[in-house]
């Protein structure tokens, strides 16, 4: 049945509230850290774009970017290991 295909799964609802509560915590230990990750991951933007938005270097924006990959991730896998 296609409804039941397009039901989001419990665990996939966990990991998007994870998610959202992960980076209301790097916002407040790094804010353009977690404005990079929403323009980059939810608006689409390119680095370059992103830079512009900022008012950044692209090589800040990779930086940053690298940074909150890997802190979300750490955030995220400790999140996983709660539940």
């Amino acid at each position: 049945d296609d409804a039941a295909e397009l039901a989001p799964a419990p665990a996939r609802d966990e990991t998007i509230l994870a998610l959202d509560e992960a980076l209301a915590r790097l916002a407040s230990v790094d804010e353009r850290q977690a404005r990079v990750v929403e323009l980059r991951w939810f608006a689409g933007f390119t680095a370059e774009e992103t830079a512009d938005a900022l008012g950044v270097s692209v090589p800040t924006v990779h930086r940053d970017w690298r940074a909150a990959r890997a802190w979300l991730t750490l955030q995220l896998r400790a999140a996983a290991g709660d539940a």
